[in-house]
């Protein structure tokens, strides 16, 4: 997963743009890919609740198309064409697992030490992501245009993935008797804490979003004042922010089980505000990565509570549900900002981009307070 991860964090963005030169379609596709799987997760839960399978075998299949879509990369390097349609591919497959994944935390993690264990998880694979990251970038550098060996490697971990999972107890989702992909929206009709949550969530991540659409971009393209090449994009964009994942994960993981939810909701949505302000508005190699180190201490925690929060909210039987409908909207804000994000900077500049983020990510932490509040004064 740590290998796999730096695809989408810097290496397909930098191909794309580094090396391919290709137009603001295809950059967005592939920022986009992604979000369209979690998109689409949202119906894997309800076939996968309808046909029976475990979560394991329905995750396996979706990393061994990820495997696909990278091996196609890999085989046919320097087209363009290729290169998009099997990054998006590979990228959507991957993602489609998200609200699986949930499922097996719930039911192999215990309640107590949930995030601890998950964080643990969580440094390992940022240790590997980081050194990964920075040494793929140092081969990058000095292979030129050729790129191909770079997405067997991801192919050979994207099937090492489905064999592992496929090698862990069994997990089933509750059988349902027909299909019915759209019963998981009515959690939002029932339970008004998961209704604001979702919409709070919802700015949040479109901010969010919106700033790391462009991370790499704004680097690589020297129309934007920097033009780095694979060593420091990779260095920027994966090592250090991966490196300070590591350092603040297990924090974060063992805060999770024990500090009030909505406390370190806002908290943690400060550091993803500092840190996009500072990565677009300090124009020195230091403030990127000052910049980059604040996002990565926020992307930590918000990792940790984007992946376990409906194991808190939802009732055990309905944590798959919960955490589709959490994915459905997580897709649907990345497919928008994928493309709004380079329609923005390149008719205003990534500044605003990035003010327009901050923005929103402020206003979603304003959204909590009346809660943050209530639930301080019930203990």
């Amino acid at each position: 997963m740590g290998i796999t991860e730096t695809v989408g964090s810097t290496f397909a963005m930098f191909v794309a743009v580094g090396l391919l030169q290709l137009n603001t379609l295809s950059k967005s596709a592939i920022i986009g890919g992604p979000a369209v799987g979690l998109l689409m997760g949202f119906f894997i839960v309800a076939l996968v609740r309808r046909s029976g399978l475990s979560v394991n075998i329905a995750a396996a299949i979706g990393w061994g198309i990820a495997a696909i879509g990278y091996a196609v990369v890999a085989l046919y390097p320097n087209d363009g064409s290729i290169f998009v349609a099997g990054v998006v591919v590979a990228l959507l497959s991957h993602a489609l697992a998200a609200p699986l994944q949930s499922q097996i935390y719930k039911q192999h993690y215990p309640d107590k030490s949930r995030g601890r264990l998950f964080s643990t998880v969580g440094m390992l694979k940022a240790a590997v992501s980081a050194l990964f990251g920075y040494f793929a970038g140092l081969w990058l550098l000095g292979q030129g245009v050729h790129y191909g060996s770079l997405f067997w490697v991801f192919s050979a971990c994207s099937l090492l993935k489905a064999s592992f999972t496929l090698g862990m107890r069994p997990v089933y989702l509750r059988k349902t008797q027909k299909l019915s992909p759209f019963q998981a929206l009515e959690h939002l009709k029932s339970d008004k804490v998961f209704r604001k949550l979702i919409i709070s969530w919802m700015l949040l991540g479109f901010g969010n979003l919106l700033g790391m659409a462009l991370f790499v971009e704004f680097i690589t393209n020297p129309d934007y004042g920097f033009g780095y090449g694979a060593e420091k994009v990779s260095l920027i964009t994966t090592a250090i922010p991966m490196l300070i994942f590591i350092v603040s994960v297990f924090v974060w993981g063992a805060i999770y089980d024990k500090m009030n939810f909505y406390q370190l909701r806002v908290i943690v949505n400060a550091f993803f505000f500092l840190g996009i302000l500072v990565y677009y508005h300090s124009p020195t190699y230091t403030g990127l990565c000052i910049g980059m180190a604040l996002h990565g201490i926020g992307k930590s925690g918000g990792t940790v509570l984007w992946s376990l929060w409906t194991t808190k909210f939802a009732p055990a039987e309905h944590v798959g549900e919960y955490m589709s409908v959490h994915t459905l909207f997580t897709g649907i804000r990345g497919v928008i900002s994928a493309y709004l994000a380079f329609v923005i900077a390149q008719s205003f500049g990534p500044g605003i981009v990035s003010v327009v983020g901050a923005s929103c990510i402020l206003i979603s932490s304003l959204m909590l307070l009346p809660e943050l509040r209530a639930s301080m004064v019930k203990k």
